[in-house]
Parts: structure tokens; sequence; C-alpha cells
């Protein structure tokens, strides 16, 4: 009988779409709950550690169907494919949010992100005095565009590349050699 390894792609479906569900409840219920916590950095960095601790749980069950050996190709393979199914499911979300359930939101997201810049820089000691009143208006006008539907589609555009870089340490964490093949 030989039976044949799962595809790390085809295996990364499943677990892609989990994670991205996951992402949307949490950032949906993160909207209900307080809108602000949407454009805090503490709010993307969980939401990361969230999805780079669901791919490890996810990658092990990966290594375990695939006899317990998983070479660091198929682990990159693996969680490379899962972030981008999982961010894909949840552009998905985000455009439903930001475009139908709360269009407005954008503008407010990007009114509190630039409010923390003005924060951020008066506490280095910048006065908001001493910038020209066109950059700033160029400031509030850019802190909003992450969150429109052009600046959503770029962001996703730009994660291939992040998530590669992800993948390669994932790959790493999740890469188990057969020890025993070693002469």
């Amino acid at each position: 009988m030989n039976e044949q390894a799962p595809s790390p792609i085809s295996s990364a479906v499943k677990p892609g779409l989990i994670i991205g569900l996951v992402s949307i409840v949490i950032t949906y219920v993160a909207y209900f709950i307080n809108v602000a916590q949407l454009a805090s950095p503490s709010f993307s960095i969980s939401i990361l550690v969230i999805i780079f601790g669901l791919i490890i749980f996810f990658g092990i069950d990966f290594r375990k169907e695939s006899g317990g050996f998983l070479a660091f190709g198929q682990a990159f393979t693996f969680s490379y494919f899962t972030m981008l199914i999982s961010g894909f499911v949840s552009i998905l979300g985000n455009i439903i949010l930001f475009q139908l359930v709360d269009p407005d939101l954008p503008n407010v997201l990007g009114e509190i992100l630039f409010e923390n810049e003005i924060k951020v820089m008066e506490g280095l000691g910048v006065g908001v005095d001493s910038i020209p009143s066109d950059q700033l208006k160029e400031m509030e006008k850019n802190s909003s565009f992450g969150f429109t539907l052009v600046g959503q589609l770029i962001s996703f555009g730009v994660s291939f590349f992040y998530s590669a870089v992800l993948a390669l340490i994932l790959g790493a964490i999740l890469k188990k050699r057969d020890k025993s093949l070693d002469f």
C-alpha cells in the first residue's frame, strides 16, 4: 500500500479559511466593543500573534498527517498558502465592514490614527505648530487611506511579500527531519 503524503497547498485550505474567519470574528467583536481598538497597534500585534499561533497549531497537525516529519519546503508552502488564504478571507470581511456595514469607518479610524500620530510627535518634542498646515492635512488624509477599499487591496498585495517572510520563519519552526535517515 503506497500512501501519499498530503499536499501542503491542499492542506492549507481548511486552516486558512478557519484563521481568516477567526480574524474576521475578532475584528467585528473589536468593532462592536470599541472602534478605536481597530486603529491600535496592540490590536494588530494581537491578531498577528493569534494567526502565528494558529498556523503553528495547524502546521503541527499537517506534520502529523505527513508521517511526523516535514521538510522545510513543505512547511514553508503550507504556512505561506495558509496565510494567503486567511488573508483573502480576512480582507473580504474587512471590505464588508469598511464599505458596507460602516462606510464612515475608514474616516473614523483615520482620525484616530491621525490623533495618535500627533500624540507621538508631541511626545518626541515636535510641536504641531511647527508643521505646515498642508503637511498636516496630507498626514490626516494618509491616515485613513489604509482603511479604504484601494488601501486594503494594496495592503493585501503587499502581504504576499510579508507572508513569504513570515512563512520562512514558520517553515523553520514547523520543519522536522527524520534523523533515522542520517548515516
